[in-house]
């Protein structure tokens, strides 16, 4: 699977990037890093991915497709997945384009909680207990067979918020009838995924694929909840820390062999050959890795502390996986740790909030800490006179490296503590499960 050998690009690369958030960024950046990449565009972007590259207003598919004809973009990457889901790299392939993600039916893996646990059944691969159904009177029964805390799931995409752990047998009833009424996330919602709720410790496992062949980046671990010690409600993520320490060498072999293998052959074996970001979403329980989903993208905020870690080209690991050649990729790693806490706007995840300057302090002492520690740009736009204001939930992320995680946790809060906006929040204890043990 690691068959080492040099890739060699003849050409400077163009590469476009699709997206908007933290994890575009993120990509950009390291990106910016290759020598092999010229240029560099976004579509759209977002108010700061403009000093990496250009921002592109293209948002129709088959226009984005123009402009990298015309443009001579040899390689486009797609980190939301709204439109891998809408079919953006079977439109990409039907022309001869280069682009790294899965087609439109490998997407419904995303797309489709109801598909995704079915599939998860069909083959044998771990994952809770659940029913798939539009019935409340269906949910409401097997919702009573359960002991809380019971997980209620919207079928569709709902941005990383459809899925609710309810404390109580009425909470879980209330949910579900929210969803399946359309109230609660729409058409996204009308059929939905009831299932246990799994006590251990959460992981998000990435492995990237060409349909093949696959390699595994470094194991992380998101943190959810809005508030310290995982209280709160869910978000898209407050932040998260790679490589983690719980992960050992026998839950890898455990999540190669009954997990990943299985899960590319059965998608080959119907039809649908996986390519791109396959986001395993894991509780280890009693040492066992149980599937609670897939997403078929890079997480948001994980894909920011994962990106600096790559030591090798990430120009090469993309290019490689788009073009069905990963059994040739060099892939190492620096022998670090990332961190990065969000800093959200001062209603995320309520509702929107007013607009406000973001100001980062000059750090003018400490190079080490310029060094091992940069802002991932999420939510973030350009005002009128040039500066940055916070407009989004999650505004950016601060990412510190270090030698330990507790180094590398430390410098992430240093600059947590340099950035200035009206209404700033987030959490003050990335990394605390590890940390505290």
């Amino acid at each position: 699977m690691y068959n080492a050998t040099i890739f060699i690009v003849e050409r400077y690369v163009n590469v476009l990037i699709i997206g908007a958030g933290g994890r575009e960024y993120s990509i950009g950046m390291a990106l910016q890093k290759d020598e092999k990449v010229d240029a560099l565009y976004f579509a759209p972007g977002n108010g700061a991915t403009d000093e990496l590259g250009t921002n592109l207003t293209i948002s129709d598919h088959g226009e984005l497709a123009d402009f990298c004809e015309a443009n001579d973009v040899e390689l486009t990457i797609v980190g939301p997945e709204a439109p891998l889901v809408a079919g953006i790299v079977d439109l990409f392939e039907e022309r001869g384009l280069k682009i790294f993600g899965p087609s439109a039916k490998a997407a419904q893996l995303e797309g489709s909680k109801i598909f995704m646990k079915n599939f998860l059944a069909r083959h044998n691969v771990p994952t809770a207990k659940y029913i798939e159904t539009d019935s409340l009177e269906e949910a409401y029964k097997f919702i009573m067979s359960l002991d809380a805390p019971i997980v209620v799931k919207a079928d569709g995409l709902c941005g990383g918020k459809g899925v609710i752990i309810a404390q109580n047998h009425n909470e879980a009833k209330k949910a579900a009838g929210e969803m399946l009424s359309g109230n609660s996330f729409g058409e996204a919602g009308t059929s939905i995924v009831v299932e246990e709720f799994l006590d251990g410790y959460e992981l998000s496992v990435f492995a990237l694929c060409d349909g093949e062949d696959y390699v595994v980046l470094p194991a992380a671990q998101d943190h959810k909840r809005l508030h310290n010690n995982d209280e709160g409600p869910n978000t898209g993520g407050m932040g998260a820390y790679a490589p983690t320490p719980l992960v050992n060498d026998e839950i890898y072999k455990k999540l190669d062999e009954r997990v990943i293998v299985p899960t590319l052959e059965g998608m080959k074996a119907e039809g649908m050959p996986f390519k791109g970001v396959l986001f395993i979403g894991v509780m280890v329980v009693n040492d066992e890795p149980i599937i609670l989903e897939y997403n078929v993208r890079f997480g948001d905020p994980e894909c920011e502390e994962l990106m600096p870690l790559i030591k090798s080209s990430v120009l090469d690991l993309f290019y490689k996986g788009a073009t069905n050649d990963l059994k040739n990729l060099e892939l190492e790693f620096h022998d670090k740790y990332a961190v990065g806490v969000v800093m959200a706007s001062r209603d995320y995840p309520y509702k929107s909030s007013t607009p406000a300057e973001i100001i980062v302090d000059d750090i003018v002492h400490d190079e080490i800490f310029k060094e091992h520690a940069h802002i991932s740009y999420a939510g973030v736009t350009r005002g009128e006179g040039g500066e940055l204001l916070a407009t989004g939930g999650r505004v950016l992320v601060c990412v510190g490296m270090g030698d330990t995680i507790k180094e590398a946790q430390q410098r992430a809060y240093m600059l947590v503590g340099q950035v200035h906006f009206a209404g700033k929040h987030c959490r003050t204890d990335i990394a605390y499960q590890v940390l505290n043990r």
